[in-house]
């Protein structure tokens, strides 16, 4: 973690929300309902009400999460190749990789140990789909053909068994899990409630373009792990489908991302190179967090690295 204020304290709180958990369990809360189908109703108003009140909420914690960013963006290079160079060194050195909790999760964790692990992703999962399709919306061409071709991917290319979200259910059906928002850590939600702020935001666009951008660029080792940690366990082919799929798919996708949705923005407006890098930057920082937490819940004080740091 860089040195400053961890994310715990930013955000603007209030009676209702007094803390970080408290906080992000409202966004949360609020996500589900304000993205969710519906139908007109005379309430209509006084929803139009809750929904200013908590993108205040929303705004005020994203802006405080930019300001903490800074120091790692202040140098981000505006032309297309440094940039690119930039970008793709944060797979190495960004917050949260490599961090021990996947090869722990790959070569030692029982299976309730992974299927809390998994409860906790899927709860915290903002749907990938839903977030490009959101952040597409007036790219120009080649960007948005790009995320055009990334959403495809995510709907099966147009076979119903081949869409992710529902592979990644099918994961969650098969084991058992049971997520909710109350039962999630805070960390996991604030990861969720960011993405979601990016992409439902139009003034976020480029930081969201960067922060999926980073989930294709750094998601593979981490997927891959999980996928043999659940084979050593035992578990079915197609409980580990999705994590199989994405260990090798989102290496295309990554590539692709930066070819044809980063390089064209970049060239076309060098300035958006710092957002789409606080989007990426953004994103590495609350996966790192739970990371952390995850940790702190599943080692306790029964893991040597814990112990030895005592």
């Amino acid at each position: 973690m860089f040195p400053g204020t961890r994310l715990a304290r930013l955000g603007v709180f209030t009676p209702e929300f007094p803390d970080a958990e408290m906080l992000h369990v409202g966004l949360a809360k609020w996500n589900r309902q304000r993205l969710a189908v519906a139908t007109p109703h005379d309430d209509w108003q006084a929803e139009l009400a809750v929904n200013t009140r908590m993108l205040r909420l929303e705004g005020a914690f994203v802006e405080a999460f930019r300001a903490h960013v800074q120091p790692l963006v202040a140098d981000v290079p505006e032309d297309p190749e440094g940039f690119i160079a930039w970008f793709e060194a944060l797979k190495d050195t960004g917050p949260g990789q490599w961090d021990p909790l996947f090869a722990w999760l790959e070569n030692e964790a029982d299976l309730e140990q992974m299927k809390w692990f998994l409860t906790q992703e899927a709860a915290g999962e903002a749907g990938f789909d839903d977030l490009v399709a959101m952040t597409q919306v007036k790219l120009s061409a080649r960007p948005k053909m790009e995320l055009a071709r990334n959403y495809w991917d995510e709907m099966g290319r147009g076979h119903m068994g081949g869409m992710h979200g529902p592979m990644l259910d099918r994961t969650v059906q098969g084991l058992g899990l049971k997520p909710t928002i109350d039962g999630t850590c805070w960390q996991s939600l604030c990861l969720a409630n960011t993405l979601t702020a990016f992409a439902s935001t139009r003034r976020y666009a480029y930081q969201s373009i960067g922060a999926l951008g980073a989930v294709e660029l750094t998601a593979p080792t981490r997927v891959g792990a999980v996928a043999e940690g659940l084979k050593r366990l035992g578990c079915p082919p197609e409980q580990r489908k999705y994590f199989v799929l994405h260990a090798q798919l989102d290496i295309e996708h990554s590539k692709a991302w930066n070819a044809e949705a980063l390089i064209p923005l970049v060239e076309e407006n060098p300035a958006c190179a710092k957002y789409i890098a606080e989007g990426a930057v953004m994103r590495l920082v609350a996966g790192e967090q739970c990371f952390e937490s995850y940790r702190a819940h599943l080692w306790a004080h029964h893991h040597p690295l814990v112990c030895a740091a005592e």
